[in-house]
């Protein structure tokens, strides 16, 4: 099973999660926004960028230790499929859900759980042809994560 995950982060340098979006192979979905995250952090281009793109009505917003939580229990349901492959275009995405779900005590990702990039693997065009399809804009953690499920759906077909 393939897990496309995207998040929006502050800044590379000073680099606190602002909201992550997951999609898997067959649809499923989760996306919440981190309530706790330092905004004073913020590059211009999260900035401008990603911050309009939060706090819409019905979205979860948690602190970082509820969203790890809910994470963790909505990755149980892919558990049975042995090994799932966590599917990222930047390696920042990687990071940050590795701080999530990581054993506190280990501080080690569930074994279960693989890291894979896949930024190789998908033509922009692709991605450029999600963004016209279903008019969403990109830096927004679902909606790329979405994207990012098309492109490397359709590269990989041809």
């Amino acid at each position: 099973m393939r897990l496309f995950l995207d998040t929006e982060f502050t800044d590379l340098l000073h680099c606190e999660l602002l909201s992550i979006g997951i999609v898997s192979e067959d649809g499923r979905e989760f996306y919440a926004e981190c309530s706790d995250a330092d905004l004073s952090l913020c590059s211009d281009f999260a900035r401008y960028g990603v911050l309009p793109q939060l706090g819409q009505e019905g979205v979860a917003v948690l602190s970082e230790v509820e969203l790890a939580r809910d994470l963790t229990t909505w990755l149980d349901q892919f558990r049975s499929f042995g090994s799932v492959l966590i599917c990222v275009d930047h390696p920042t995405d990687w990071e940050l859900f590795a701080q999530l779900v990581r054993d506190g005590e280990t501080l080690k990702v569930p074994s279960w759980l693989k890291g894979t990039s896949i930024r190789a693997a998908i033509h922009g065009r692709h991605i450029e042809s999600y963004w016209q399809l279903y008019g969403r804009r990109a830096h927004h953690a679902l909606h790329d994560a979405r994207a990012n499920r098309f492109a490397f759906a359709r590269s990989v077909a041809e």
